[in-house]
């Protein structure tokens, strides 16, 4: 089902019927007090735009801009300009393992972020800034009140294709991230700052990944290791670390996936890899974080077998500065 946000609908209202924002305020409010309570404010605009003859969701077909793409919008076709590039990592659950990462791209409507799953992933690594992307067959959800157009292996995404140019962008500017104190955690919140101690560490858990795409690949019966989209492989590693992070109103258990503990423990992969053949080495390098303040920045997820919030780690200061939490204390 599409989904329009409340601040579009007045935008379309006002710009289709000609009317102020306070005129179309308390057309709605009018029809609030009428069904009594029997509709939301969006549904009480949606029955106000109807009323006025604005409709609100035009069909459209081939390539669109961003301000028109709507949540619950398939088979998306758009060209935007790269902004921002984001690390891709790694997840694991007990159902299914893969990667994800993400870029903003703008037009000359605004901006809007590609979550790429998998082999998409996989492209991240040849997108730069300025870089001019065309998409094919995405798909729109929301995350957190904002529209984010997602693409997997049916997907098609082009980079800097023959013919496509943007004018200009409407003015981008990363959101700072929130800081949040562990008891205020709310699952599938995104960009959460958190200043807290390493209270317990534990042994990073490694696994078997293709070293073609990196995904997590399982032996067969004759101990043979099968990627999905590489066949046979001599498998490589990867690995997940988790420490208990406190902050003085609550503890949560904090997720580190490759390059999160390697800024964690201030490593290289190289190094902690070799933990996978003498693990008894991790006491020495559990006992120079334990006690350590840290600054990292993350999202909350909740772990359904255990029936709790973790904070999955997206990038960690090991070192942060005393001036600069001192200030963000001060606010």
């Amino acid at each position: 089902m599409l989904q329009m946000p409340l601040t579009d609908i007045y935008t379309k209202i006002s710009e289709t019927a000609n009317i102020s924002e306070s005129e179309i305020n308390a057309r709605i409010e009018e029809k609030l007090k009428q069904l009594s309570g029997l509709v939301s404010r969006e549904g009480a605009a949606h029955i106000v735009a109807n009323e006025l003859g604005v409709k609100l969701f035009e069909q459209v077909s081939g390539k669109i801009q961003v301000k028109n793409i709507l949540v619950g919008m398939r088979d998306v076709e758009t060209v935007g300009k790269v902004m921002a590039v984001y690390e891709v990592r790694e997840f694991q659950s007990e159902k299914r393992s893969g990667k994800v990462g993400s870029f903003i791209i703008g037009d000359e409507t605004g901006t809007i972020r590609v979550v790429c799953w998998n082999e998409q992933a996989d492209n991240i690594s040849n997108i730069k800034e300025a870089n001019i992307v065309k998409i094919k067959g995405g798909y729109v959800r929301e995350n957190n009140n904002r529209k984010e157009i997602h693409i997997n292996e049916r997907s098609v995404l082009l980079i800097n294709p023959a013919g496509e140019t943007i004018a200009e962008v409407k003015q981008y500017a990363p959101e700072a991230p929130k800081r949040k104190q562990v008891r205020d955690l709310v699952q599938g919140e995104n960009n959460i700052a958190l200043l807290a101690t390493v209270v317990q560490a534990f042994e990073p858990k490694f696994f078997e990944t293709c070293p073609e795409c990196n995904r997590r690949v399982k032996p067969n019966e004759a101990n043979v290791f099968i990627c999905s989209a590489h066949n046979e492989v001599k498998p490589s590693f990867a690995y997940v670390m988790n420490a208990v992070l406190d902050d003085g109103t609550e503890t949560v258990r904090g997720v580190f996936f490759r390059n999160q503990a390697n800024q964690l423990l201030g490593k290289e992969s190289e190094d902690i890899l070799q933990l996978r053949d003498a693990p008894e080495k991790f006491e020495e390098l559990k006992n120079q974080i334990l006690g350590k303040i840290i600054h990292t920045i993350g999202r909350a997820n909740r772990n359904e077998m255990f029936d709790r919030i973790e904070f999955i780690a997206q990038n960690v200061n090991p070192n942060p500065d005393p001036e600069e939490e001192l200030k963000v204390l001060a606010k």
